[in-house]
């Protein structure tokens, strides 16, 4: 295949995508070429929108239209008095797909050791604190990846709660150790939110 600049940067890009390789990249960019009306100009127009109007909350890590605000923050139809933390985005759709959990969502964006570019400031730990007093909350559900760096942030979240009154549990049995929530399947899922135990050091 003859080198064009601009088809090798977008398979350099769509590679870093999880799960895709650079064989896997070259046969969406040949199918997004050879539909050019149906595929890239609405995907080119709705990654712009996105772009341009989808960003992280700063209050609950979710992410949120600029034009409407966050759904996570703004769920005032029901009042919960539990929030459930979780690594990713990836993660909170997971455990709502479930439907195992009804309940606010806490959002950290990573862990504090996943990358050496991590703060622990990015974590909303603060944000989190001033939830739990506003939207007086009982429950914290701790679910974090049952890895090392899910473990530390777990225990990193309750030291930062220790002036708290709220009660602070761990996902439990069905949850596999070096497991991810996002790869979990629902009937796991619903075992370790079922049997969650209170959480300690």
């Amino acid at each position: 295949m003859q080198n064009i600049s601009e088809i090798d940067e977008l398979i350099k890009l769509i590679s870093k995508l999880p799960g895709l390789g650079p064989k896997s990249a070259k046969r969406i960019v040949l199918k997004l070429i050879n539909n050019r009306e149906e595929l890239v100009k609405p995907i080119t127009k709705t990654l712009t929108e996105v772009y341009k109007s989808i960003s992280r909350c700063k209050n609950c890590g979710s992410l949120k239209s600029n034009v409407n605000g966050c759904n996570n923050c703004e769920n005032n139809k029901n009042k919960y008095n539990k929030i459930c933390i979780v690594e990713n985005i990836a993660d909170q759709w997971s455990i709502e797909a479930s439907s195992v959990y009804q309940g606010y969502f806490h959002i950290l964006g990573g862990t504090i050791s996943s990358s050496t570019n991590e703060k622990k400031e990015d974590l909303l730990i603060n944000s989190l604190v001033d939830r739990i007093k506003k939207d007086n909350i009982e429950e914290v559900i701790l679910a974090t990846s049952a890895t090392v760096e899910g473990q530390t942030t777990a225990f990193y979240i309750q030291d930062s709660l220790k002036n708290t009154n709220v009660k602070i549990s761990k996902l439990a049995q069905g949850l596999p150790v070096g497991g991810e929530i996002e790869n979990l399947d629902d009937g796991t899922l619903i075992s370790a939110f079922k049997n969650r135990q209170g959480f300690k050091k």
